[in-house]
């Protein structure tokens, strides 16, 4: 388990490599939702999700054989871009292994940076494939069975802790469930009477069936959101969100991407499904806590193009 002095400790190290991104009250998520609406902007953190924080942290944690040797991460799509961005800026080598699933603009992205990527059939063999290529000597940045990664992710709660008004649900979104431990150590630490709930969506249950199973599990993936789409989440995952979170909600695909479009729509923000599966889940908070719920949302990326909203929303006849 990791501590809020790592935390704090990580938002030192990568303060001036990443933004302090806004936290503002939303009107139009508060009217859509009936309650009031808090928004933790991830999405406008530099390659546009919070994964920035977590990879910055580990790269800036490396000594002088690790840099020299390169780096390499598996990804869906967020973790990937962070990593080839950030290695770029602080001149580490970066290589990416993603899905051919991955978002084409994510892969593009990548590739833009400088890092090297290699795709493969799915996630599964893509977690293989860096296996042996740390193996065979690349420094593994892992996007969440890391714990400098995971108090790098931790940052997003320390900032929304000081910077929202007065909270009782904070809504975070799971895939591997980096971003979610360390929000919520962060979280316990500074607002220790805050309910956190995990947001998963079909398909992409593996914390969720991890606390079924009393431990992390292999999982069936299916969805379409593919920046949560883990294999399995970690013991150290597992341990903070079994130890620190009220509930895991899931959602189906079409909620998820229903919540994209009101979020654009009311929000006024850009986002992917990953954080669209807030807005079906938050419902569920405000029926199951009842009256006086003020919602804490962490938008955690904006990786969406404009033709995949549509083509998604098309699949769902969802206009």
């Amino acid at each position: 388990m990791i501590e809020m002095s790592d935390v704090e400790a990580a938002a030192e190290k990568i303060a001036g490599h990443v933004v302090r991104t806004p936290t503002v009250p939303s009107p139009g998520l508060s009217t859509l939702l009936g309650v009031p609406v808090t928004a933790k902007l991830e999405l406008l953190q530099r390659t546009g999700s919070f994964k920035a924080r977590g990879a910055t942290a580990k790269l800036l944690s490396l000594g002088e054989a690790e840099r020299a040797a390169g780096v390499v991460a598996v990804s869906g799509g967020n973790h990937g871009i962070a990593l080839a961005v950030m290695a770029a800026a602080l001149d580490v080598k970066a290589t990416v292994v993603m899905p051919r699933s991955a978002p084409a603009r994510s892969i593009e992205l990548a590739q833009e940076a400088g890092a090297s990527v290699h795709l493969t059939d799915g996630m599964p063999s893509a977690f293989a494939l860096v296996n042996r290529l740390r193996d065979e000597g690349l420094t593994l940045v892992h996007p969440f069975d890391d714990p400098v990664v995971v108090a790098g992710q931790g940052t997003v709660g320390l900032e929304f802790a000081e910077d929202a008004g007065d909270l009782t649900d904070v809504l975070v979104s799971i895939g591997g469930g980096g971003l979610i431990a360390g929000v919520a150590v962060a979280l316990r630490a500074r607002r220790p009477d805050v309910r956190i709930w995990g947001v998963e969506t079909e398909g992409a249950q593996a914390m969720s069936e991890a606390l079924t199973r009393g431990g992390p599990v292999p999982v069936e993936l299916s969805s379409i959101v593919t920046t949560l789409s883990a294999p399995a989440v970690s013991q150290l995952t597992y341990d903070h969100v079994s130890a620190l979170v009220t509930d895991v909600l899931v959602v189906p695909d079409r909620e998820a991407v229903r919540g994209t479009l009101d979020l654009a729509e009311h929000a006024k923000v850009w986002t992917e499904p990953a954080a669209g599966c807030l807005l079906p889940a938050a419902r569920q908070v405000v029926d199951r806590v009842g009256e006086g719920v003020r919602l804490g949302l962490v938008v955690c990326g904006g990786n969406a193009t404009t033709g995949d909203v549509i083509a998604w929303s098309e699949r769902f006849g969802l206009r």
